[in-house]
């Protein structure tokens, strides 16, 4: 077995590896990439420090992008589920921010949806409260920025679409309401829900494609591949996420 292979089935691998040391991934091998990268606001994980500067993180997420990249087919395609913003630590434009560095690094911008998580019980700086003199405005939603490579158009692979006629109407509205995932029920501090990875592998891969989460954490992005007939492969530093991602799918695998 490989080097960093954690677990690797006929549609599945887990890579236990930093992000920036791994050669298990070919390059132009991965038709989607699907990911929600840490925030940088002090989530506590096992093995990454969720608490650099402003400018520290925006570093880091070049690297990480450029890497991706190299992975990504001509034709593939980018999801990105960061904040709009955020305030802890200071007030920060993380999705302009990123979608800026993400064109700096090559890829091309298609749009961005929004995600109402309708979770506004996180909230908990006013700024000054009931005055105008320094409020604090912070919208309860999350973004998933589309991007792509070099075409927009995908002319590889099977071609074949399983998504439904109400499924593309509903979900090409770029205003996607639906739950987070609790961290408790996954045991993981940052999981989102199966419905996200879901709508994107619908949307904007075909049957088969490859799907790659470089950010696996919990392996919800794993999960909904098993569960739709494409091949999930994920990149996890930290071995005990990796142990919960393997357990999660191999319930899908039975």
């Amino acid at each position: 077995m490989d080097r960093g292979i954690f677990y690797q089935s006929d549609r599945a691998t887990i890579i236990n590896e930093d992000i920036f040391s791994t050669r298990a991934v070919p390059q132009k091998s991965v038709d989607l990439v699907i990911t929600s990268p840490p925030y940088n606001v002090d989530i506590q994980y096992n093995s990454h420090n969720d608490r650099g500067t402003y400018q520290d993180y925006l570093a880091f997420s070049k690297a990480w992008m450029k890497r991706c990249y190299r992975w990504i087919k001509d034709d593939g395609r980018f999801c990105l589920n960061v904040p709009l913003d955020k305030n802890k630590g200071g007030q920060q434009s993380v999705g302009a921010d990123l979608t800026t560095i993400a064109k700096k690094v090559g890829f091309s911008y298609h749009s961005t949806i929004i995600w109402n998580e309708g979770n506004i019980s996180r909230r908990t700086a006013w700024g000054s409260w009931t005055s105008a003199s320094a409020p604090y405005v912070i919208a309860p939603v999350e973004l998933i920025i589309v991007l792509y490579k070099d075409s927009w158009k995908k002319t590889s692979g099977s071609k074949e679409s399983d998504i439904t006629r109400e499924q593309f109407m509903e979900w090409t509205n770029g205003l996607w309401t639906f739950g987070g995932e609790k961290k408790s029920r996954i045991g993981h501090p940052a999981p989102f829900p199966l419905e996200l990875p879901l709508r994107c592998m619908k949307l904007f891969s075909f049957v088969g494609d490859t799907v790659l989460d470089p950010f696996m954490g919990s392996g919800s992005t794993l999960v909904a591949a098993l569960q739709n007939n494409r091949n999930g492969v994920g990149i996890e530093i930290d071995q005990e996420y990796c142990k919960i991602a393997l357990s999660r799918i191999s319930k899908q695998e039975k």
